[in-house]
């Protein structure tokens, strides 16, 4: 026994070791971090969280070379893209040109200045979209030059999709391609200057086919009310009540299109369209997806977060970058914000101008047009229980994912998400009692709500015997107490009566 005693003091001593080493971990990321981290709890309020990502370096190209040869500073870089392979392709706007990294960055694998075009030698003008698909093939946005270039990732040409033709385009269109991606069939999906129908869809042939996705904007009946009465010089200075035009865009691996644009609102500034070009985004309990919840929220910025980006990860997991904020939020497939970090700033770490973001591997790559750098970003624990742990919900691993949690609650105690997370597992499991408990830390009502049904239904049909049984008595001994009491009543009556 008393070796028995000595084993759990032993135990409990190291699990407190363990929960006080990651809870100082914690602190030191918090510490050393140039932005706060943070997540909102039911109430809509700011919950200080410990970091789900940390700076890691940041990669430009001054110190990088090619064929024994710098190849000097990034100019204005807009867009890059990670190859099946892992290989980094940075669209470097300012010098026309697409350079090639290694999975790590450290090396140069191929600087593309342009292409061989029927014998003649065939440059890029201020490229700002970059794709490679599935089937290796790499995908230029030659903005400038108002063309789409595909190359084979060797650098041969395989075609050019340039001014498009159809019905549903205006006669003086001139077709200027930003962003684009490719879908598992090839299909090309392109966002252009000045276009606000939605994405342009184009066949692997290079055909235009339609859009996808617009975003329509609805109109208040206050300003209506307004525009009426205004004169036609106010009406002229009156925001244009037209659609709102795509800024990012990423494809998952079902084929779905996930599409970033600036939203006023802060509402929604994400979708995910299915091949129809319908948003069928999953938008959590507070049906926001739109990152930062600005009113009443932060006061050193006015106005909704304005997402310039959107990368999607893996098991349906996504991250949205803030342009105006310079915040990455991170949104599982149920639209449950995971985690925030980032910030505008001049420490390592911030950003000036993000505009593109990218995964490799364990990390988050943010790319910065005017300090001309990639910003690399790692995972730490606490950011790769949460991933692991929506993974494996994903996956419809429930039990498996509990243990995660539980180590997620242990750095961070309040964490709504990991409660719920728990809940969930358990309401899998048919476990009600405790779906219910951390459901209910967790704050989620929905899944309380049903946790509760099937809990209440368990123990009506466990005791239902009883129930029934009691029914029963209750019954008789109502019939029976009624006959005792008619039959009294039936002799008092009786003994009263008599003639006068």
């Amino acid at each position: 026994m008393k070796r028995l005693a000595k084993l759990k003091g032993f135990t409990s001593t190291l699990g407190l070791i363990i929960i006080l080493a990651m809870t100082t971990q914690s602190a030191v990321y918090a510490a050393q971090l140039p932005y706060d981290t943070y997540n909102y709890d039911y109430r809509d309020d700011v919950v200080y969280t410990p970091a789900a990502y940390v700076p890691d370096g940041s990669i430009s190209g001054v110190s990088l070379e090619y064929n024994g040869e710098s190849i000097g500073a990034f100019n204005n870089p807009q867009d890059m893209c990670i190859s099946t392979e892992g290989l980094v392709y940075l669209a470097d706007t300012g010098n026309n040109r697409i350079v090639v990294l290694n999975q790590s960055m450290t090396r140069v694998e191929q600087v593309i200045t342009g292409f061989d075009h029927n014998g003649v030698a065939d440059t890029f003008n201020q490229p700002k979209g970059v794709c490679v698909s599935e089937n290796n093939r790499l995908y230029i946005a030659d903005s400038m030059n108002k063309r789409i270039v595909i190359l084979e990732l060797t650098g041969e040409l395989v075609g050019i999709v340039e001014n498009p033709t159809s019905e549903v385009l205006a006669d003086d269109f001139v077709f200027t391609p930003m962003k684009i991606t490719v879908d598992y069939a090839d299909r090309i999906y392109c966002i252009a200057q000045g276009m606000f129908e939605g994405i342009m869809v184009f066949e692997s042939s290079g055909n235009f086919t339609g859009f996808s996705g617009t975003i329509g904007v609805s109109i208040t009946l206050w300003d209506k009310f307004w525009r009426k009465l205004a004169t036609k010089e106010e009406r002229t200075k009156q925001q244009l009540f037209i659609p709102t035009e795509f800024t990012g865009i990423d494809v998952d691996d079902d084929g779905f299109i996930y599409a970033s644009s600036i939203d006023t609102s802060g509402k929604q500034a994400v979708r995910r369209l299915n091949p129809k070009g319908q948003d069928v985004i999953k938008k959590g309990v507070d049906a926001n997806l739109g990152g930062d919840l600005w009113i009443g929220g932060f006061s050193d910025y006015s106005g909704a977060s304005e997402i310039i980006d959107v990368v999607y990860r893996d098991k349906g997991i996504y991250s949205i970058l803030d342009r105006k904020r310079g915040r990455v939020f991170t949104y599982d497939h149920e639209g449950n914000l995971l985690y925030i970090f980032g910030g505008i700033g001049t420490q390592a770490g911030t950003f000036n101008t993000p505009v593109a973001i990218e995964e490799t591997g364990e990390k988050l790559l943010v790319l910065d047009s005017f300090r001309c750098e990639i910003l690399v970003f790692a995972a730490t624990e606490y950011g790769t229980l949460i991933n692991d742990a929506i993974a494996l919900r994903y996956d419809g691993d429930e039990k498996l994912a509990i243990d995660k949690w539980n180590t997620v609650l242990k750095l961070d105690e309040n964490n709504e998400l990991a409660n719920t997370g728990i809940g969930k597992a358990y309401l899998t499991a048919g476990d009600y009692e405790n779906a219910m408990k951390y459901l209910e830390r967790g704050m989620s009502r929905d899944y309380y709500s049903i946790a509760y049904k099937r809990y209440r239904n368990n123990v009506l049909k466990e005791n239902l015997n009883y129930i029934m049984t009691g029914a029963i008595v209750l019954i008789g001994a109502g019939i029976i107490i009624t006959k005792v009491r008619k039959r009294k009543n039936y002799n008092e009556d009786d003994s009263g009566g008599g003639l006068i």
